[in-house]
């Protein structure tokens, strides 16, 4: 049984990763119906929630159906990350999350996410100032290193682990990376064979199909898989991983009218979280992912994005059903 403090998740849990304008609770519902064991915000930023700007403030609403649920906090500055955690302890979530792994340069430039690599003392002051700060787990999210000649995670395990942090996830790629290139396990294998290691470790990078998440759960005996871009569009894949690794068997991929049944279901939560006009509007970014892959799909996607009529979604996608229904891709 793999547990984070006292928070039981199955004896190899899937996470869903935290992804900025997708991890969003509508998106959270889908993949938790989807199979997803753990689920974690987007990531909020720190200074934004000690000035309580709404956008940030906005990212703290969680909802008992997602539980176990965490609240991912990224900043560069320790003492307002310190205050953030007890900003977002107070959301009553059942973890706090440090985004230690974030390698786009808005964040990186202000000293946060995957710049604090570059600093171990910085990390491992501003973790401690973290841990004290709030009851619930602290856990942590990073990359390899900042690039090859500074992959420093093993050491960082290390520290953080003798500070009180409860689980470590590691995206399988350097900053300089980015998400370019194949992630590289090996170094969280290490980690997780480190016998000084206790705490849960996380592999996250490039899991994209059932077979590769068993091969990678035996190859590098991880405590469970984190999954993030892979599930756009497609939040069943949790469920999909734990049937082939519990029988060996992949499950039948979802007809259009499984898929138009998530969307709608995704789209619903987005209008109950957003209200019409928003949810609506963001919802869009997902409908292309939802049918990807489906033939001479640019015109009904094209109207699918353009229009503001509620009742217009519901009879195009009326349509889909009709006209894809031989189609499984």
């Amino acid at each position: 049984m793999v547990k984070i403090g006292d928070i039981a998740l199955g004896n190899f849990p899937l996470l869903l990763a935290p992804m900025e304008d997708v991890s969003d609770p509508p998106f959270r519902a889908v993949c938790k119906e989807g199979g997803a064991d753990l689920m974690y915000t987007e990531f909020i930023s720190s200074e934004g929630l000690i000035r309580d700007a709404a956008k940030s403030r906005k990212k703290l609403d969680i909802f008992e159906y997602e539980r176990p649920i965490g609240i991912q906090i990224f900043g560069g500055d320790t003492d307002v990350m310190a205050e953030a955690a007890v900003i977002a302890t107070q959301a009553g979530p059942d973890l706090i999350d440090i985004n230690y792994g974030c390698p786009v340069k808005a964040v990186v430039c202000k000293g946060a996410g995957s710049a604090i690599l570059k600093d171990l003392p910085k990390m491992v002051k501003m973790t401690s100032e973290i841990v004290k700060a709030t009851h619930l787990p602290v856990t942590i999210k990073t990359r390899l290193g900042w690039d090859e000649e500074t992959k420093n995670v093993e050491e960082v395990a290390e520290r953080l682990q003798d500070i009180g942090i409860k689980a470590l996830t590691v995206h399988g790629r350097t900053r300089v990376q980015m998400y370019k290139g194949d992630a590289d396990w090996t170094l969280i294998g290490k980690i997780k064979n480190n016998p000084r290691i206790h705490i849960p470790i996380f592999g996250n990078g490039d899991i994209d199909s059932p077979e590769k998440a068993l091969d990678y759960r035996n190859r590098f005996g991880v405590d469970g898989i984190m999954i993030g871009r892979a599930s756009i569009g497609n939040p069943w894949i949790f469920n999909e991983i734990k049937h082939y690794m519990n029988t060996g068997m992949l499950l039948r991929r979802p007809d259009v009218n499984e898929r138009i049944a998530f969307c709608l279901k995704h789209l619903n939560h987005s209008l109950q979280w957003k209200g019409d006009r928003v949810g609506l509007i963001e919802m869009r970014r997902h409908y292309t992912n939802y049918f990807k892959g489906f033939p001479n799909f640019k015109e009904t996607r094209m109207k699918l994005v353009t229009t503001d009529d509620l009742s217009e979604i519901f009879d195009i996608l009326d349509k889909v059903s009709e006209e894809y229904a031989e189609v499984i891709v």
